[in-house]
């Protein structure tokens, strides 16, 4: 249960070696200790260096569920086995992929994988997370959208409509949830230094990961379903999104 001053006694997170989801539960950490779920990929070899931050930022207890996106019949099991033991206070939804635009337009296979991941694997958690936390009647979902989904472009629009119907997806549920308590935040960051992001040139507005963590920390205290990261972006992205198609498709971005 979320206590009196609004901290999670339990974590998880899904794409548990995820650096912004690492970031982000640190953050909520330093509130107050409390236990922590990572869920992710069998072997991944991140597993042990994740472990020790989560221990390194306050966390009481330090769990391990193998979790693989895309094995959708995996998923329920997964769910509960998180959910052993006693509620989850908050979960964060931060799995995916970016991959080479180039490539992956011309590749069915791997399309077929990247929406897979991104997106059929983020609605699957969703909905087994929202029955749990609406039976409990509280909770927390965070689900790491991007500025991306906001207007596809040209340049990453299969990594785009992945984000665009996750984003979709968790605002919805967040509606639909939130007469039986439980509440969804979307995230929607511009590009932010982490290991998906290192072989793509810097672009403006970029942030790191520890402001990421705090703007959701922040987001969640105020009880917002949509954050931008930066805030400056959502007018960047205003403005985007009414450029006329045949303007916009012109534009070096």
């Amino acid at each position: 249960m979320i206590n009196a001053v609004g901290a999670p006694q339990k974590i998880l997170l899904l794409g548990g070696s995820s650096e912004i989801g690492l970031a982000m539960v640190s953050e909520f950490l330093t509130g107050q200790p409390a236990d922590v779920v990572l869920a992710m990929q069998p072997g991944d070899e991140r597993a042990e260096a994740s472990v020790q931050q989560m221990k390194d930022a306050g966390a009481r207890e330090v769990t391990v569920l193998d979790f693989d996106a895309v094995d959708f019949d995996s998923h329920p099991s997964v769910i509960d086995a998180a959910w052993q033991g006693g509620d989850v206070d908050l979960a964060i939804v931060a799995f995916g992929m970016l991959g080479d635009n180039e490539e992956l337009w011309q590749n069915q296979p791997k399309a077929v994988f990247a929406a897979e991941l991104n997106y059929t694997g983020a609605v699957s958690v969703g909905v087994l997370m929202g029955q749990k936390m609406k039976h409990q009647g509280h909770g927390q979902i965070i689900a790491m959208s991007s500025a991306a989904g906001e207007r596809v472009r040209r340049s990453n629009f299969v990594y785009g409509s992945t984000k665009a119907g996750l984003d979709g997806f968790y605002l919805n549920l967040g509606e639909a949830l939130e007469e039986y308590g439980p509440r969804v935040l979307v995230i929607r960051p511009g590009q932010v230094r982490t290991r998906m992001s290192a072989d793509v040139d810097e672009a403006p507005l970029t942030v790191d990961k520890e402001d990421v963590a705090k703007i959701a920390v922040r987001s969640v205290q105020k009880k917002k379903s949509l954050v931008w990261a930066p805030a400056a972006f959502q007018y960047v992205m205003l403005v985007l999104k009414h450029i006329p198609r045949p303007i916009f498709k012109k534009l070096p971005i």
